[in-house]
């Protein structure tokens, strides 16, 4: 009864051996893949957690720049502002410019007019070329000379005398008939030609111009006139005033070259240091400021009690 047990008691040995070797591995594949399951789980909470910080990063970048945006535009109407606050300035001053230039043509007007009359002597009343006071011995309207009459008249017969012609009388009939002629009085003294009223019209025409701010046609005008009458009085200021219109004009280069015409044409006129503070004037604008003082300076030296002087003395200690 032995033998037959044995076998038996090893089959089941063996059965349960087998068992323990099949069971190890699969329960080593099973855990496995709980692993793998876990490991996935764990990457999707990774890809949320990941996809939620870049939505966060992404909201807060666009807060950024909408603030940025936000302090830009800021920052712009600020500009805007200021700007608009400049132009107001720069009007301002272009008015107050504006009028200072006026105040100053008038100024510079005025001061023409005055050596006009200077330069020009005193203009004759109205009427005085026409007329001619009445002189002892004058012949009356008309240029009749009534013959003498009474004895103490030149030429009378004493009493008693033969009739007969007297030398130098006019013969019978003929004292009716006849008139003595005229004699052209001499011109007053500080007359001017006969075409000086053309030469005042077109002066003042242009001057005119230049009142009202048309400085081509003053510098065209100006310049017709020097032409016309290089020998008139009046030549030096409108000579000056060629450069100042230019000069209003922006043409610094040619306002220099009309005042040294100026000053070497008429080198004893008035205008010579206004010509000389113009020249000065025009050199800063050039940028050439050492030009300009060495002009100022030559001014003062050679017109110190100028009116242009005062003014270039300022302009240098302004500099």
């Amino acid at each position: 009864m032995t033998a037959p047990v044995r076998p038996r008691v090893r089959g089941a040995v063996l059965a349960l051996l087998m068992f323990a070797a099949w069971s190890g591995p699969a329960a080593a594949l099973f855990d496995d893949e709980e692993a793998r399951k876990r490991i996935e789980q764990t990457n999707q909470r990774l890809a949320q957690v990941q996809k939620q910080l870049e939505d966060r990063l992404a909201t807060l970048e666009g807060q950024m720049k909408s603030q940025g945006l936000v302090d830009l535009f800021n920052q712009v109407e600020l500009v805007k502002a200021d700007v608009a606050r400049m132009r107001g300035q720069i009007e301002v001053l272009n008015h107050e410019l504006a009028e200072a230039q006026k105040r100053q043509r008038d100024l510079y007007i005025d001061l023409d007019t005055r050596v006009r009359k200077l330069e020009g002597g005193p203009q004759p009343a109205a009427g005085a070329a026409g007329s001619l006071a009445a002189a002892p011995g004058a012949a009356p309207a008309g240029g009749f000379v009534p013959p003498p009459s009474g004895p103490a008249a030149a030429g009378a017969m004493p009493p008693g005398s033969t009739a007969g012609p007297v030398a130098g009388a006019l013969p019978p009939g003929a004292a009716a008939g006849a008139a003595t002629p005229a004699v052209a009085a001499p011109p007053p003294a500080g007359a001017r030609p006969p075409d000086a009223a053309a030469e005042q019209r077109a002066y003042d025409a242009a001057l005119e111009n230049f009142r009202k701010g048309n400085y081509p046609a003053a510098t065209s005008g100006f310049q017709s006139f020097v032409k016309t009458w290089p020998k008139s009085p009046l030549a030096p200021s409108a000579q000056y005033w060629i450069g100042n219109a230019q000069f209003a004009q922006r043409d610094y280069r040619g306002a220099i070259a009309s005042q040294r015409a100026l000053i070497a044409q008429f080198p004893d006129s008035q205008k010579v240091p206004d010509a000389l503070l113009n020249i000065g004037s025009a050199q800063f604008e050039l940028g050439e400021a050492g030009a300009s003082r060495r002009t100022l300076e030559e001014l003062i030296a050679k017109y110190p009690q100028s009116e242009a002087a005062a003014k270039a003395r300022g302009r240098l200690g302004q500099r």
